[in-house]
């Protein structure tokens, strides 16, 4: 069980991730159900450092929100993905920090965002699966 802090804003941070999460898990819950599971064992997430989910406290969502669900003995596999701009000027592909978004190539700023602000549900494995369910 989580403490709520004295913060309103770190208070509305953890209700944030919390919705996230239970979100997430009705996916799961679906997903499972539709291959005939009873249990999920495991679910892969990926996270960009762009997505705005604060991945501690997702982890800490997960293990109140799960309760009662069929992924409520899963394992949280969280991977966290790079940020990766391409340069307009040069059309280079390239991962940066996410306070940087220039091409370190040739310094231009003209860059899109390839990828650093998601958040997938990778896959998932249901104790009747042999092999994870991809997404």
């Amino acid at each position: 069980m989580i403490s709520l802090p004295a913060s309103n804003k770190t208070a509305t941070t953890i209700m944030h991730e919390l919705a996230v999460c239970q979100n997430m898990l009705a996916r799961v819950d679906s997903i499972a159900r539709e291959h005939g599971a009873r249990q999920v064992r495991s679910i892969h997430l990926q996270i960009g450092p762009l997505s705005g989910i604060e991945v501690d406290l997702l982890q800490q969502s997960f293990s109140i929100a799960c309760g009662g669900t069929l992924a409520e003995d899963a394992e949280l596999l969280i991977e966290k993905l790079p940020v990766r701009i391409r340069c307009h000027a040069c059309g280079e592909d390239s991962e940066t920090s996410i306070n940087r978004l220039v091409c370190p190539r040739c310094g231009d700023a003209s860059t899109r965002l390839l990828s650093g602000d998601e958040m997938l549900l990778h896959s998932i494995e249901l104790a009747e699966n042999a092999a994870p369910v991809q997404q």
